[in-house]
């Protein structure tokens, strides 16, 4: 973050995304002042070039790979288990209503198996993204910084 000439914070950050906060609302409406041009003299690179020589980068390239090696089996293992319950209880009511323990049946089994598998999917994505993934993005990350503001970097 800069201070400018008028005592303000302003984000000199590239990941920092102005209309969040005011999605189509003036500058008026909210009392906003509009983020000043960047300063003269900086040798900065077009913001677009930059994350298009990142994009293209081999680093980007890993990133995305490995995460589209976990999400995608991952995503497609939860849908088949999640639409074979659904079929199953639609199709053959009288196996999932086969009682296992006293009231408990197997489709109240299966529904709880619903909402474990959910969490252990979830902290397998978790554990899979800061292991193998968040220190490469965050390198990404400041390299794209330094050459948004004109530093060099490697990408």
């Amino acid at each position: 973050m800069q201070r400018s000439n008028a005592g303000d914070v302003t984000y000199d950050d590239p990941w920092y995304d102005a209309l969040a906060s005011g999605w189509g609302e003036s500058a008026e409406a909210t009392g906003a002042a509009e983020a000043p041009p960047r300063r003269p003299g900086r040798d900065a690179v077009p913001a677009a070039d930059v994350y298009l020589e990142v994009q293209r980068s081999a680093a980007f390239q890993e990133v995305r790979s490995r995460y589209r090696r976990f999400v995608v089996p991952g995503a497609l293992a939860f849908l088949v288990w999640y639409v074979a319950y659904v079929v199953t209880a639609t199709t053959a009511p009288g196996l999932m209503a086969r009682p296992v323990a006293g009231a408990v049946n197997v489709g109240m089994l299966a529904g709880l198996g619903q909402f474990l598998s959910t969490f252990l999917l979830t902290w397998a994505y978790v554990r899979h993204a800061r292991l193998r993934r968040d220190r490469a993005a965050l390198e990404l990350r400041w390299e794209t910084q330094e050459l948004a503001r004109g530093r060099g970097g490697a990408a």
